[in-house]
């Protein structure tokens, strides 16, 4: 018999997690032989949501909650129920129910076929334009200049064995981009493809804001690809040459032509062009420098408030759950008075 942990990091979801939580049993229905443990992380949610999981949690011993003491966002929700996780198989996924939880029954069937790291990508995708394009442009560039092995149109949805959950636990690392990681540890993904659906009214709309989607994109860039600082080099390098050949040029043609060099306006307009790259670069070193010392400061990368758990099929206590992530902040605690 093995243990599946299934991962759902939750905020501003109170609608849709009573749905979710019974397409958890079905799953768990189909596979018997199998004890499961639901894992819901509430990332500082502001609306009803962690009220709905104390009351599910009450009637479901399988069920697991874990509140962080604020919105650190979804990666670092994911990372603590991976952290609180006790499961063979460690999967994760959204809880707004674009993802079919019924996919779960095939990917723990590849996982015993020895796969380490089952993936969900998306195959095609139900959401407004917008949010496809933006989605689908990062995943075009993540995949061209950082990490080739990244599905087209991404994911979110996986489930990785406990010898890759234990490694993504032990990566200290801020800012992290979790399916990245994944992929980066170099285990063969299984890839099975789906059509993610669009999100239902009923369940409300998405908290996954523009700024969010662009700090998402940089953490993802600076973390895995040397492609922001290359092209910053490369355009001082063109500017560069363009300014000393106009330079020579306005010389050549002062002595030797005799033509009066004269305008203003073309001056000013070189000028600002240059000052505006000038700044671009900056910028983009200053997200490396931002992250850098981000690392530095050792700070944890997620703090949990308390966790939650009824009518448990063993005599543990909730408190030994805690214990993994308590070790982890501890240890980060540590380093950081070292530094």
């Amino acid at each position: 018999m093995s243990r599946i942990s299934i991962v759902v990091p939750v905020y501003h979801n109170a609608r849709s997690l009573e749905d979710l939580l019974d397409e958890f049993r079905a799953v768990a229905a189909r596979n018997p032989d199998d004890e499961f443990e639901f894992i819901f992380v509430d990332d500082g949610s502001r609306d009803e949501s962690f009220a709905v999981l104390e009351g599910l949690a009450a009637s479901e011993s399988r069920m697991k909650v874990a509140k962080l003491s604020r919105n650190f966002g979804s990666n670092p929700a994911i990372m603590a129920g991976l952290s609180l996780a006790r499961g063979d198989a460690v999967a994760a996924i959204a809880a707004d129910l674009q993802d079919p939880p019924a996919l779960l029954h095939d990917m723990i069937a590849h996982w015993r076929e020895e796969h380490k790291v089952v993936i969900a990508a998306r195959r095609g995708r139900g959401d407004p334009f917008p949010t496809s394009l933006f989605s689908n442009t990062f995943y075009r560039l993540f995949r061209r200049f950082a990490i080739k092995s990244m599905p087209r149109r991404g994911f979110d949805f996986f489930l990785i064995d406990k010898q890759v959950c234990s490694l993504i636990n032990g990566i200290q690392e801020n800012n992290a981009y979790l399916m990245g990681l994944i992929l980066w540890l170099g285990f063969e993904p299984y890839v099975i493809e789906y059509d993610r659906d669009a999100r239902a009214e009923r369940y409300g709309q998405s908290m996954w804001t523009l700024g969010k989607k662009l700090k998402y994109f940089a953490d993802s860039f600076v973390a895995f690809s040397h492609f922001p600082i290359r092209i910053s080099s490369a355009l001082g390098i063109i500017f560069s040459l363009f300014g000393l050949l106009y330079a020579i040029w306005v010389i050549y043609a002062r002595l030797a032509l005799g033509i009066e060099t004269e305008g203003w306006a073309s001056l000013i307009v070189v000028v600002l062009i240059a000052a505006g790259v000038q700044m671009l670069i900056l910028g983009i070193i200053g997200e490396y420098m931002w992250r850098n010392l981000d690392e530095t400061r050792r700070r944890p990368r997620f703090i949990i408030e308390q966790v939650i758990q009824h009518e448990r099929a063993d005599p543990a206590s909730a408190e030994e759950d805690l214990e993994p992530a308590k070790s982890q902040q501890k240890l980060e605690s540590l380093r950081a008075r070292a530094e």
